[in-house]
Protein backbone atom coordinates (compact mmCIF):
# COMPACT_ATOMS: atom_id res chain seq x y z
CA UNK A 1 0.00 0.00 0.00
CA UNK A 2 2.82 2.50 0.97
CA UNK A 3 4.67 1.35 -2.45
CA UNK A 4 1.13 2.67 -4.43
CA UNK A 5 1.07 5.86 -2.37
CA UNK A 6 4.38 6.50 -2.85
CA UNK A 7 3.79 6.06 -6.78
CA UNK A 8 0.87 7.49 -7.17
CA UNK A 9 3.27 11.20 -5.58
CA UNK A 10 5.68 10.58 -7.45
CA UNK A 11 3.76 10.41 -11.11
CA UNK A 12 1.65 13.53 -9.51
CA UNK A 13 5.00 15.49 -9.41
CA UNK A 14 6.60 14.63 -12.22
CA UNK A 15 2.90 16.07 -14.12
CA UNK A 16 3.22 19.62 -12.13
CA UNK A 17 7.24 19.43 -13.36
CA UNK A 18 5.91 19.47 -16.97
CA UNK A 19 3.11 21.37 -16.50
CA UNK A 20 5.11 24.12 -14.74
CA UNK A 21 8.04 24.29 -17.87
CA UNK A 22 5.77 24.26 -20.41
CA UNK A 23 5.46 27.31 -22.19
CA UNK A 24 2.50 30.43 -20.94
CA UNK A 25 0.95 30.23 -24.32
CA UNK A 26 0.27 26.68 -23.98
CA UNK A 27 -2.51 27.67 -22.08
CA UNK A 28 -3.90 30.43 -24.14
CA UNK A 29 -4.31 28.44 -27.53
CA UNK A 30 -7.29 29.21 -29.32
CA UNK A 31 -9.85 25.95 -30.10
CA UNK A 32 -9.43 24.95 -33.74
CA UNK A 33 -12.89 24.89 -33.87
CA UNK A 34 -13.39 28.26 -32.74
CA UNK A 35 -11.57 31.26 -34.12
CA UNK A 36 -11.74 34.60 -34.38
CA UNK A 37 -11.84 35.62 -37.81
CA UNK A 38 -8.32 37.55 -37.93
CA UNK A 39 -6.82 33.83 -37.53
CA UNK A 40 -9.24 31.81 -39.38
CA UNK A 41 -8.94 34.07 -42.61
CA UNK A 42 -5.07 34.32 -43.01
CA UNK A 43 -4.59 32.86 -46.47
CA UNK A 44 -5.66 33.08 -50.00
CA UNK A 45 -6.88 29.86 -49.62
CA UNK A 46 -8.94 30.65 -46.31
CA UNK A 47 -10.76 33.57 -47.93
CA UNK A 48 -11.57 30.63 -50.81
CA UNK A 49 -13.51 28.64 -48.11
CA UNK A 50 -15.20 31.52 -46.59
CA UNK A 51 -16.58 32.65 -49.90
CA UNK A 52 -18.11 29.39 -50.70
CA UNK A 53 -19.79 29.97 -47.40
CA UNK A 54 -21.04 32.87 -48.03
CA UNK A 55 -22.79 31.83 -51.21
CA UNK A 56 -24.00 28.54 -49.38
CA UNK A 57 -25.41 31.44 -47.10
CA UNK A 58 -27.37 32.40 -49.79
CA UNK A 59 -28.84 29.35 -50.76
CA UNK A 60 -30.99 28.80 -47.23
CA UNK A 61 -34.49 28.19 -47.61
CA UNK A 62 -35.54 31.40 -46.59
CA UNK A 63 -33.70 33.31 -48.42
CA UNK A 64 -32.82 32.88 -52.17
CA UNK A 65 -33.29 29.38 -51.38
CA UNK A 66 -37.30 29.70 -52.06
CA UNK A 67 -39.10 32.65 -49.46
CA UNK A 68 -37.95 35.66 -51.17
CA UNK A 69 -38.39 34.65 -54.68
CA UNK A 70 -41.46 33.07 -53.77
CA UNK A 71 -42.98 36.39 -51.59
CA UNK A 72 -41.64 38.70 -54.23
CA UNK A 73 -44.74 36.89 -56.91
CA UNK A 74 -47.45 36.04 -54.04
CA UNK A 75 -47.38 38.92 -51.86
CA UNK A 76 -48.33 40.98 -54.65
CA UNK A 77 -50.32 39.48 -57.58
CA UNK A 78 -48.36 37.27 -59.99
CA UNK A 79 -48.99 33.74 -57.78
CA UNK A 80 -51.41 32.31 -55.27
CA UNK A 81 -52.04 29.33 -52.68
CA UNK A 82 -53.90 26.33 -54.11
CA UNK A 83 -56.85 25.37 -51.95
CA UNK A 84 -54.83 22.36 -51.79
CA UNK A 85 -51.60 23.11 -50.10
CA UNK A 86 -49.26 21.70 -47.87
CA UNK A 87 -49.95 24.74 -45.28
CA UNK A 88 -47.04 27.08 -46.65
CA UNK A 89 -47.04 31.05 -47.34
CA UNK A 90 -50.48 30.74 -46.03
CA UNK A 91 -49.51 34.63 -44.41
CA UNK A 92 -48.56 35.56 -47.85
CA UNK A 93 -51.54 34.66 -49.33
CA UNK A 94 -54.34 36.25 -46.82
CA UNK A 95 -51.74 39.47 -45.85
CA UNK A 96 -51.60 37.86 -42.26
CA UNK A 97 -48.25 38.28 -41.43
CA UNK A 98 -47.02 38.86 -37.65
CA UNK A 99 -43.29 39.57 -36.20
CA UNK A 100 -43.08 36.03 -35.02
CA UNK A 101 -43.53 34.76 -38.45
CA UNK A 102 -41.19 31.97 -39.20
CA UNK A 103 -40.41 32.96 -42.78
CA UNK A 104 -39.97 36.59 -42.08
CA UNK A 105 -37.51 35.35 -39.20
CA UNK A 106 -35.52 32.94 -41.46
CA UNK A 107 -35.33 36.14 -43.99
CA UNK A 108 -33.66 38.03 -41.78
CA UNK A 109 -31.08 36.00 -39.78
CA UNK A 110 -30.13 34.29 -42.82
CA UNK A 111 -29.48 37.77 -44.84
CA UNK A 112 -27.46 39.08 -42.00
CA UNK A 113 -25.37 35.57 -41.06
CA UNK A 114 -24.42 36.04 -44.39
CA UNK A 115 -23.41 39.57 -44.42
CA UNK A 116 -21.51 38.86 -41.23
CA UNK A 117 -19.54 35.60 -43.45
CA UNK A 118 -18.85 38.97 -46.40
CA UNK A 119 -17.67 41.20 -44.09
CA UNK A 120 -15.68 38.77 -42.47
CA UNK A 121 -13.78 38.03 -46.09
CA UNK A 122 -13.77 41.71 -46.89
CA UNK A 123 -12.05 42.56 -43.46
CA UNK A 124 -9.55 39.81 -43.60
CA UNK A 125 -6.30 41.11 -43.73
CA UNK A 126 -4.66 38.84 -46.37
CA UNK A 127 -2.03 40.53 -49.25
CA UNK A 128 -3.33 41.98 -52.20
CA UNK A 129 -3.33 39.53 -55.21
CA UNK A 130 -5.76 38.70 -58.40
CA UNK A 131 -7.43 35.88 -56.10
CA UNK A 132 -7.36 38.22 -53.10
CA UNK A 133 -9.13 41.01 -54.91
CA UNK A 134 -11.40 38.55 -57.11
CA UNK A 135 -12.47 36.82 -53.77
CA UNK A 136 -13.36 40.26 -51.92
CA UNK A 137 -15.08 41.60 -54.67
CA UNK A 138 -17.28 38.57 -54.54
CA UNK A 139 -17.74 39.01 -51.26
CA UNK A 140 -18.83 42.75 -51.29
CA UNK A 141 -21.36 41.95 -54.15
CA UNK A 142 -22.54 39.43 -52.06
CA UNK A 143 -23.15 41.88 -49.20
CA UNK A 144 -24.68 44.56 -51.31
CA UNK A 145 -26.84 41.63 -52.66
CA UNK A 146 -28.79 40.92 -49.03
CA UNK A 147 -28.80 44.47 -48.04
CA UNK A 148 -30.85 45.37 -51.45
CA UNK A 149 -33.13 42.96 -50.48
CA UNK A 150 -33.07 43.53 -46.75
CA UNK A 151 -34.22 47.12 -47.69
CA UNK A 152 -36.56 46.28 -50.26
CA UNK A 153 -38.49 44.18 -48.02
CA UNK A 154 -38.39 45.47 -44.81
CA UNK A 155 -38.63 49.31 -45.45
CA UNK A 156 -40.09 51.96 -47.61
CA UNK A 157 -38.73 52.22 -51.19
CA UNK A 158 -36.20 55.20 -51.58
CA UNK A 159 -38.35 56.61 -54.53
CA UNK A 160 -41.07 57.44 -51.59
CA UNK A 161 -38.66 58.41 -48.52
CA UNK A 162 -34.97 57.75 -48.07
CA UNK A 163 -34.71 59.21 -44.95
CA UNK A 164 -37.20 57.02 -43.55
CA UNK A 165 -36.12 53.60 -41.40
CA UNK A 166 -33.99 51.21 -43.03
CA UNK A 167 -32.37 48.46 -41.26
CA UNK A 168 -29.18 48.00 -39.32
CA UNK A 169 -26.02 48.42 -41.72
CA UNK A 170 -23.63 46.34 -39.76
CA UNK A 171 -19.70 46.04 -41.63
CA UNK A 172 -17.23 44.93 -38.57
CA UNK A 173 -17.72 41.55 -36.74
CA UNK A 174 -18.64 42.50 -33.30
CA UNK A 175 -20.71 40.09 -31.00
CA UNK A 176 -22.15 43.04 -28.50
CA UNK A 177 -22.56 45.29 -31.09
CA UNK A 178 -26.50 46.35 -31.14
CA UNK A 179 -27.20 48.94 -34.20
CA UNK A 180 -29.85 51.11 -35.14
CA UNK A 181 -31.99 50.81 -38.26
CA UNK A 182 -29.62 53.23 -40.74
CA UNK A 183 -31.75 55.36 -43.17
CA UNK A 184 -33.30 54.07 -46.50
CA UNK A 185 -30.84 56.34 -47.98
CA UNK A 186 -27.75 55.33 -46.14
CA UNK A 187 -28.30 51.58 -47.14
CA UNK A 188 -28.88 52.33 -51.00
CA UNK A 189 -25.49 54.86 -50.42
CA UNK A 190 -24.13 51.40 -48.88
CA UNK A 191 -25.22 49.01 -51.29
CA UNK A 192 -23.56 51.23 -54.46
CA UNK A 193 -20.59 51.46 -52.06
CA UNK A 194 -20.40 48.00 -52.06
CA UNK A 195 -20.81 47.04 -56.04
CA UNK A 196 -18.35 49.94 -56.94
CA UNK A 197 -16.01 48.22 -54.97
CA UNK A 198 -16.90 44.88 -56.23
CA UNK A 199 -16.83 46.19 -60.27
CA UNK A 200 -13.05 47.47 -59.22
CA UNK A 201 -12.24 44.13 -57.81
CA UNK A 202 -13.34 41.55 -59.70
CA UNK A 203 -11.55 40.72 -63.32
CA UNK A 204 -12.87 37.09 -63.33
CA UNK A 205 -15.87 35.42 -65.06
CA UNK A 206 -16.14 31.26 -63.75
CA UNK A 207 -19.82 30.48 -64.07
CA UNK A 208 -23.53 31.85 -63.54
CA UNK A 209 -22.92 30.44 -59.76
CA UNK A 210 -20.46 32.87 -58.82
CA UNK A 211 -20.43 36.93 -59.34
CA UNK A 212 -18.56 38.40 -61.70
CA UNK A 213 -17.39 42.35 -62.82
CA UNK A 214 -20.29 42.54 -64.81
CA UNK A 215 -23.12 40.62 -62.54
CA UNK A 216 -22.18 43.53 -60.03
CA UNK A 217 -23.03 46.32 -62.80
CA UNK A 218 -26.38 44.36 -63.76
CA UNK A 219 -26.75 44.56 -59.87
CA UNK A 220 -25.94 48.01 -60.01
CA UNK A 221 -28.50 49.40 -62.84
CA UNK A 222 -31.41 47.96 -60.89
CA UNK A 223 -30.48 49.39 -57.67
CA UNK A 224 -30.02 52.80 -59.45
CA UNK A 225 -32.95 52.03 -60.97
CA UNK A 226 -35.44 51.46 -57.28
CA UNK A 227 -33.71 54.64 -56.41
CA UNK A 228 -35.28 56.37 -59.30
CA UNK A 229 -32.21 57.20 -60.67
CA UNK A 230 -32.54 56.64 -63.96
CA UNK A 231 -29.55 58.12 -65.52
CA UNK A 232 -27.23 56.25 -63.74
CA UNK A 233 -28.71 52.99 -63.87
CA UNK A 234 -28.64 53.61 -67.63
CA UNK A 235 -25.49 53.96 -67.94
CA UNK A 236 -24.32 51.01 -65.77
CA UNK A 237 -27.40 48.71 -67.58
CA UNK A 238 -25.57 50.14 -71.32
CA UNK A 239 -22.18 49.36 -69.77
CA UNK A 240 -23.39 45.35 -69.14
CA UNK A 241 -25.19 45.52 -72.27
CA UNK A 242 -22.50 46.60 -74.73
CA UNK A 243 -19.44 45.24 -72.67
CA UNK A 244 -19.89 42.07 -70.52
CA UNK A 245 -20.18 39.47 -73.55
CA UNK A 246 -23.26 38.28 -72.59
CA UNK A 247 -26.29 37.33 -74.90
CA UNK A 248 -29.81 37.38 -74.23
CA UNK A 249 -31.68 33.59 -74.46
CA UNK A 250 -33.55 33.80 -77.64
CA UNK A 251 -36.42 31.79 -79.23
CA UNK A 252 -33.80 28.97 -80.42
CA UNK A 253 -32.33 28.52 -76.92
CA UNK A 254 -35.40 29.85 -74.68
CA UNK A 255 -36.48 25.92 -74.08
CA UNK A 256 -33.12 24.27 -73.34
CA UNK A 257 -32.12 27.04 -71.32
CA UNK A 258 -34.97 26.91 -68.71
CA UNK A 259 -35.05 23.20 -68.88
CA UNK A 260 -31.45 23.26 -67.38
CA UNK A 261 -30.79 23.45 -63.56
CA UNK A 262 -26.44 23.47 -63.88
CA UNK A 263 -25.00 27.19 -63.79
CA UNK A 264 -23.50 28.38 -67.00
CA UNK A 265 -20.22 28.93 -68.30
CA UNK A 266 -21.17 30.58 -71.79
CA UNK A 267 -22.34 33.79 -71.17
CA UNK A 268 -25.61 32.92 -71.68
CA UNK A 269 -28.46 35.48 -70.20
CA UNK A 270 -27.29 34.49 -66.64
CA UNK A 271 -25.05 37.00 -64.56
CA UNK A 272 -25.54 35.86 -61.24
CA UNK A 273 -27.66 32.71 -60.12
CA UNK A 274 -27.75 31.15 -56.33
CA UNK A 275 -26.71 27.63 -57.27
CA UNK A 276 -28.01 24.13 -56.42
CA UNK A 277 -26.60 21.00 -57.27
CA UNK A 278 -27.47 17.43 -56.18
CA UNK A 279 -25.02 17.50 -53.22
CA UNK A 280 -25.68 21.51 -52.33
CA UNK A 281 -29.57 21.31 -52.22
CA UNK A 282 -32.71 22.20 -50.20
CA UNK A 283 -33.90 19.39 -50.54
CA UNK A 284 -37.61 19.09 -50.35
CA UNK A 285 -37.55 22.73 -49.34
CA UNK A 286 -35.66 24.05 -53.03
CA UNK A 287 -37.69 26.31 -55.27
CA UNK A 288 -38.74 24.50 -57.96
CA UNK A 289 -40.84 22.36 -55.21
CA UNK A 290 -42.82 24.61 -54.68
CA UNK A 291 -44.04 25.55 -57.84
CA UNK A 292 -44.04 22.19 -59.72
CA UNK A 293 -46.81 19.35 -59.53
CA UNK A 294 -44.45 16.87 -59.14
CA UNK A 295 -43.26 18.52 -55.86
CA UNK A 296 -45.72 20.44 -53.55
CA UNK A 297 -47.44 22.62 -56.32
CA UNK A 298 -48.71 24.77 -54.09
CA UNK A 299 -48.13 27.88 -56.02
CA UNK A 300 -50.59 28.23 -59.14
CA UNK A 301 -49.83 31.45 -61.39
CA UNK A 302 -53.08 34.21 -61.16
CA UNK A 303 -56.26 34.44 -63.78
CA UNK A 304 -54.55 38.07 -64.10
CA UNK A 305 -50.79 37.23 -65.02
CA UNK A 306 -51.46 34.81 -67.46
CA UNK A 307 -54.14 36.64 -69.26
CA UNK A 308 -50.85 38.77 -70.61
CA UNK A 309 -49.13 36.15 -72.81
CA UNK A 310 -50.53 35.66 -75.83
CA UNK A 311 -50.97 32.14 -76.95
CA UNK A 312 -48.05 32.83 -79.46
CA UNK A 313 -45.51 33.67 -76.39
CA UNK A 314 -43.00 31.28 -75.64
CA UNK A 315 -43.01 31.86 -72.37
CA UNK A 316 -46.70 31.02 -72.05
CA UNK A 317 -46.02 28.21 -73.46
CA UNK A 318 -42.74 26.67 -72.06
CA UNK A 319 -43.88 28.02 -68.67
CA UNK A 320 -47.63 27.53 -68.01
CA UNK A 321 -50.26 24.30 -69.02
CA UNK A 322 -53.61 24.32 -67.39
CA UNK A 323 -54.67 21.43 -64.93
CA UNK A 324 -57.03 20.75 -62.16
CA UNK A 325 -56.15 20.88 -58.63
CA UNK A 326 -57.59 20.67 -55.23
CA UNK A 327 -61.21 19.87 -57.99
CA UNK A 328 -60.59 23.54 -59.54
CA UNK A 329 -59.40 24.57 -63.04
CA UNK A 330 -55.60 25.71 -62.45
CA UNK A 331 -52.96 27.15 -64.45
CA UNK A 332 -49.82 25.39 -63.36
CA UNK A 333 -46.26 27.17 -63.32
CA UNK A 334 -43.42 24.86 -65.39
CA UNK A 335 -40.51 27.39 -65.33
CA UNK A 336 -38.81 25.31 -62.63
CA UNK A 337 -38.30 21.85 -63.94
CA UNK A 338 -35.84 20.09 -62.24
CA UNK A 339 -37.16 19.12 -59.18
CA UNK A 340 -35.27 17.57 -55.60
CA UNK A 341 -34.23 13.96 -56.54
CA UNK A 342 -33.04 15.82 -60.39
CA UNK A 343 -29.42 15.19 -60.66
CA UNK A 344 -28.85 19.07 -60.71
CA UNK A 345 -32.11 20.80 -59.11
CA UNK A 346 -32.98 24.36 -60.78
CA UNK A 347 -30.85 27.76 -59.70
CA UNK A 348 -32.50 31.36 -57.96
CA UNK A 349 -31.98 33.68 -61.05
CA UNK A 350 -30.91 36.76 -59.43
CA UNK A 351 -29.77 39.14 -62.07
CA UNK A 352 -30.78 38.07 -66.35
CA UNK A 353 -29.21 40.45 -69.16
CA UNK A 354 -33.08 40.55 -70.17
CA UNK A 355 -33.84 42.37 -67.05
CA UNK A 356 -30.77 45.09 -67.39
CA UNK A 357 -32.33 45.64 -71.20
CA UNK A 358 -35.82 46.11 -69.63
CA UNK A 359 -34.04 48.53 -67.09
CA UNK A 360 -32.53 50.22 -69.82
CA UNK A 361 -35.76 50.57 -71.37
CA UNK A 362 -37.63 52.26 -68.30
CA UNK A 363 -34.31 54.30 -67.39
CA UNK A 364 -34.40 55.83 -71.34
CA UNK A 365 -37.84 57.53 -70.12
CA UNK A 366 -38.64 60.23 -70.61
CA UNK A 367 -36.43 61.61 -72.84
CA UNK A 368 -35.47 59.34 -74.70
CA UNK A 369 -38.42 57.45 -76.02
CA UNK A 370 -36.84 56.16 -79.33
CA UNK A 371 -34.19 54.09 -76.95
CA UNK A 372 -36.89 52.82 -74.75
CA UNK A 373 -38.52 51.25 -77.48
CA UNK A 374 -35.53 49.49 -78.51
CA UNK A 375 -34.42 48.19 -75.76
CA UNK A 376 -38.31 46.85 -74.98
CA UNK A 377 -38.73 45.39 -78.27
CA UNK A 378 -35.49 43.57 -78.19
CA UNK A 379 -36.90 41.44 -75.72
CA UNK A 380 -40.54 41.22 -76.59
CA UNK A 381 -39.94 40.62 -80.17
CA UNK A 382 -37.49 37.51 -78.72
CA UNK A 383 -40.27 36.04 -76.53
CA UNK A 384 -43.26 36.15 -78.91
CA UNK A 385 -42.21 35.69 -82.99
CA UNK A 386 -45.95 36.64 -84.04
CA UNK A 387 -44.99 40.39 -82.00
CA UNK A 388 -44.02 43.22 -83.87
CA UNK A 389 -42.98 45.78 -81.44
CA UNK A 390 -44.66 48.12 -79.28
CA UNK A 391 -45.58 51.67 -80.90
CA UNK A 392 -46.71 53.15 -78.00
CA UNK A 393 -45.67 56.99 -76.26
CA UNK A 394 -45.97 58.39 -73.21
CA UNK A 395 -47.49 56.80 -69.98
CA UNK A 396 -48.93 54.23 -72.03
CA UNK A 397 -45.30 53.29 -73.03
CA UNK A 398 -44.24 53.35 -69.56
CA UNK A 399 -47.11 50.79 -68.87
CA UNK A 400 -45.74 48.74 -71.46
CA UNK A 401 -42.21 48.31 -70.11
CA UNK A 402 -43.35 47.70 -66.71
CA UNK A 403 -45.82 45.05 -68.29
CA UNK A 404 -43.03 42.88 -69.65
CA UNK A 405 -41.32 43.52 -66.69
CA UNK A 406 -43.74 41.23 -65.32
CA UNK A 407 -44.41 38.96 -67.96
CA UNK A 408 -40.50 38.63 -68.37
CA UNK A 409 -39.52 38.29 -64.48
CA UNK A 410 -42.39 36.47 -63.58
CA UNK A 411 -41.86 33.55 -60.56
CA UNK A 412 -38.47 34.85 -59.91
CA UNK A 413 -39.64 37.65 -57.23
CA UNK A 414 -39.34 41.17 -58.90
CA UNK A 415 -43.24 42.15 -59.15
CA UNK A 416 -43.26 43.14 -55.04
CA UNK A 417 -39.89 45.31 -55.88
CA UNK A 418 -41.28 46.88 -59.07
CA UNK A 419 -44.88 47.39 -57.22
CA UNK A 420 -43.36 49.12 -54.16
CA UNK A 421 -40.73 51.33 -56.18
CA UNK A 422 -43.53 52.70 -58.22
CA UNK A 423 -45.51 52.93 -55.30
CA UNK A 424 -48.45 50.83 -56.83
CA UNK A 425 -51.68 49.54 -55.17
CA UNK A 426 -51.75 46.06 -55.55
CA UNK A 427 -55.17 44.34 -56.89
CA UNK A 428 -55.84 40.52 -56.77
CA UNK A 429 -57.85 38.38 -59.04
CA UNK A 430 -60.70 36.31 -57.95
CA UNK A 431 -58.10 33.19 -57.33
CA UNK A 432 -57.09 34.91 -53.89
CA UNK A 433 -58.47 34.72 -50.45
CA UNK A 434 -61.92 37.34 -50.28
CA UNK A 435 -60.08 38.86 -47.20
CA UNK A 436 -57.17 39.66 -49.46
CA UNK A 437 -58.05 40.95 -52.61
CA UNK A 438 -56.14 44.21 -52.23
CA UNK A 439 -53.55 45.67 -50.59
CA UNK A 440 -52.98 49.58 -50.54
CA UNK A 441 -49.66 51.17 -51.22
CA UNK A 442 -50.79 53.19 -47.92
CA UNK A 443 -51.24 49.92 -45.98
CA UNK A 444 -48.84 49.49 -43.05
CA UNK A 445 -48.46 45.72 -44.26
CA UNK A 446 -46.63 46.43 -47.40
CA UNK A 447 -43.81 46.06 -45.12
CA UNK A 448 -42.33 43.12 -43.52
CA UNK A 449 -42.07 43.07 -39.68
CA UNK A 450 -39.18 43.51 -38.27
CA UNK A 451 -38.84 40.47 -36.37
CA UNK A 452 -40.06 40.14 -32.86
CA UNK A 453 -36.39 38.03 -31.99
CA UNK A 454 -34.40 40.85 -33.31
CA UNK A 455 -36.10 43.73 -31.02
CA UNK A 456 -35.59 41.43 -28.18
CA UNK A 457 -31.99 41.09 -28.57
CA UNK A 458 -31.65 44.38 -30.02
CA UNK A 459 -32.93 47.55 -27.76
CA UNK A 460 -31.75 49.51 -30.65
CA UNK A 461 -34.06 48.26 -32.82
CA UNK A 462 -37.33 50.02 -33.68
CA UNK A 463 -40.50 48.27 -35.58
CA UNK A 464 -42.55 48.61 -38.13
CA UNK A 465 -46.00 50.62 -37.71
CA UNK A 466 -48.69 48.54 -37.16
CA UNK A 467 -47.47 44.99 -36.18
Amino acid sequence: MKKSIFNKALILLVLIGLLSSCKKDFLNRNPYTSLPPNLALGTEADLLVALRGAYAGLRNTDLFGRTVPVAGDLYPDNVYVSVKNSGRYIQFNTYNMVVSDGNVTGFWNAAYNTILRANNIINANVASSANVNQYKGEAYAIRALCYFYLARYFAKPYTDDPTAPGVPIILTYDVTQQAPRSSVGDVYNQVISDLDKAYANMTKFTSSGQFSKYAARALQAKVYLYMGNNANAKTAALDVINNSGFTVVNTSNFVSYWGSGAVRTDKVETFFEVSSDAINNNGYDGLANIYNQLGYGDLLCSNALTALYSPTDIRATTWLSTGVRGGVPATFINKYKNVFGSADPDDTKIIRLSDVYLIAAEASLPNDETSAKTYLNYIATRRDPSFTGYTSTGIQLFNDIITERRKELAFEGDRYGDMSRLKLDINRSSNYPAIALSLPYSSFKRLFPIPQQELDANKKMVGNPGY
